[in-house]
């Protein structure tokens, strides 16, 4: 989701952008535009590489000036919670084959890289209450995320911190609230909004059954925002350590529920199972550090993106 719609918008503002991806939960055609026609020429611009393999990593880190490093294991919670081990080795293989790879290539290659990484990484401690107060970067350690998930990201943010010292190459972390959009994956691994959508595109085939208390909520931000704080990051963002992207206020997942359901025009009773995992209580995002350097601030209202998300969600279901 954010890669395809990144590719588009560098392509757009005359960017010689390259992808490497084993489609684990992309595909090629999120980088077509209106006309079905791809963005980059995928004979030439596009690798299938698998980048827990080093030497697929090898042969893709170098080809290009700069590097935007969005490659992990992610998914919904119950994915997360059931997985990780296996995601957890995953993901730092990932980034130390990134790193490592970007260290023997130098500065002299490599230009600037960016590392996406998550809020999922800050304490336990701080996202364990309701209504929370805006989280900051220098509130990150003492470390204690609540998944293996979040330590995974945080391992690759001290990584490319030190990668950062030994080489001099200019780096930047930007960690992200909870992203959602389209191009999305809307089946078993998906995240909450998108499982909700295709809940209530479905029903009353499916019921439409949302995961824990629905008093847990997040800051949602859309991927265009997300896209337009990475073009800002490679203009502005070395250099400054790491980078919260999300919004200030914090929306309960029973709010994103009954918006979906308005959204679908349907008489939805919503069931909450409390049986199910629900992650951390609370969280937002103090911006005011994006702001400060990017000049970022978020733009798309979670109304018009969910109506987005469904109109998109509804015709791939009914394809």
């Amino acid at each position: 989701m954010i890669g395809s719609n990144l590719v588009k918008r560098l392509v757009k503002n005359g960017w010689d952008v390259y992808v490497a991806d084993n489609l684990w939960r992309g595909k090629i055609e999120y980088l077509n535009d209106e006309n079905g026609k791809p963005v980059i020429d995928i004979n030439t611009h596009f690798f299938k590489k698998d980048l827990t393999i080093y030497k697929d990593t090898s042969e893709v880190i170098g080809v290009t000036d700069y590097i935007v490093h969005l490659a992990d294991v992610v998914a919904g919670i119950d994915y997360v919670f059931k997985n990780q081990g296996e995601l957890f080795r995953i993901n730092n293989l990932i980034n130390s084959n990134v790193f490592d790879c970007c260290r023997k290539a130098g500065k002299e290659k490599i230009k600037g890289l960016i590392y996406a990484g998550t809020v999922c990484s800050f304490p336990l401690t701080r996202q364990n209450i309701l209504n929370p107060e805006p989280l900051r970067e220098d509130e990150l350690f003492p470390a204690l995320p609540e998944s293996a998930y979040g330590w995974s990201k945080l391992m690759g943010q001290l990584e490319i911190g030190y990668l950062e010292k030994e080489t001099n190459i200019p780096c930047c972390t930007l960690m992200f609230h909870n992203v959602y959009g389209t191009p999305t994956d809307f089946g078993i691994r998906s995240q909450v909004i998108p499982a909700l959508i295709r809940k209530a595109v479905n029903y009353p085939n499916e019921e439409f059954v949302v995961w824990g208390s629905g008093k847990q909520g997040r800051a949602f931000i859309h991927v265009n925002d997300v896209v337009n704080a990475l073009v800002l990051a490679l203009e502005k963002g070395w250099g400054h350590g790491y980078i919260q992207i999300g919004p200030p206020n914090c929306t309960s997942i029973k709010e994103i529920a009954e918006k979906i359901i308005e959204i679908s025009n349907k008489k939805i009773t919503p069931f909450y199972d409390v049986t199910k995992p629900e992650g951390d209580k609370a969280r937002c995002a103090d911006y005011s550090k994006a702001k400060t350097i990017l000049g970022w601030e978020p733009i798309i209202s979670l109304e018009d993106g969910l109506r987005e998300s469904y109109k998109w969600i509804s015709k791939q279901i009914k394809r």
